[in-house]
């Protein structure tokens, strides 16, 4: 069998080539390793951001929902000094009306009605 003159030299070029083939394959196999240590790190990293945010989430509605309590109570608190305060205002309106009738009788009894005869 003849050889073609060249052989050697395309062997060798392949030998090179295949030589070259397998360190980009090995190294992308140890990027897509990397890749993959990347993701799971990524992945634990966004879990721990999930369990943050709900905690936060969780410390605002207990803030929210303490906060409507107290202007709950804040509320009532003042509605019940509205109605007190009603309630006096009312005695007192009342009291006025009494000595209002009062000076009124006294006023009619002894006829000082008239401004021509002045109070002794």
């Amino acid at each position: 069998m003849i050889q073609p003159p060249n052989l050697e030299a395309r062997v060798a070029a392949l030998e090179t080539r295949i030589s070259e083939l397998a360190a980009d394959a090995q190294a992308a196999r140890e990027d897509a390793t990397a890749a993959r240590h990347l993701a799971a790190a990524r992945d634990r990293d966004i879990a721990d951001l999930m369990v943050k945010i709900d905690a936060n989430r969780s410390a605002i509605n207990a803030l929210g929902e303490q906060t409507r309590e107290r202007f709950d109570q804040l509320e009532n608190k003042v509605d019940g000094g509205f109605a007190q305060i009603r309630g006096q205002l009312d005695g007192t309106a009342a009291s006025l009306e009494g000595i209002t009738g009062l000076l009124t009788t006294l006023i009619g009894q002894r006829g000082d009605d008239n401004p021509e005869n002045p109070p002794r």
